[in-house]
């Protein structure tokens, strides 16, 4: 987010940053038993999606969702999307930010990013 947005500094100025370029940051799982990092441990038993129908009807002006790597697209796929109606809002997964996904280097993932979000 620093490089595209300028969210940089202690937390709470990187979380005004993001809401000054109205973003919303939230994971698709709100829990889940993961050991280890990598995301192909997540314990699919255990997961959680957030509400994300609360969300939306708390915030009907979102128009874009973005996945942060591929995992995130799925879990919302599976977890989320089946139970939800959203006309007219756009998705799209970007690639993963995790070192663990080094088969894309920092630059190509950042033009990626800026070239899917418009920025």
């Amino acid at each position: 987010m620093s490089e595209i947005f300028g969210a940089t500094g202690p937390y709470a100025e990187r979380c005004q940053a993001l809401i000054e370029n109205r973003i919303a940051l939230w994971d698709v799982l709100a829990s889940s038993v993961r050991p280890g990092s990598m995301d192909a441990a997540i314990r699919m038993e255990s997961a959680q999606a957030n509400d994300f129908a609360v969300f939306f009807e708390m915030h009907p002006d979102v128009k874009r969702v973005f996945f942060n790597g591929k995992k995130a697209a799925q879990l919302w796929s599976k977890m989320v999307q089946p139970g939800l109606e959203l006309a007219g809002v756009h998705r799209a997964t970007l690639p993963s930010t995790s070192p663990a996904y080094a088969a894309m280097s920092v630059a190509n993932k950042l033009s990626k990013w800026r070239s899917i979000i418009g920025q």
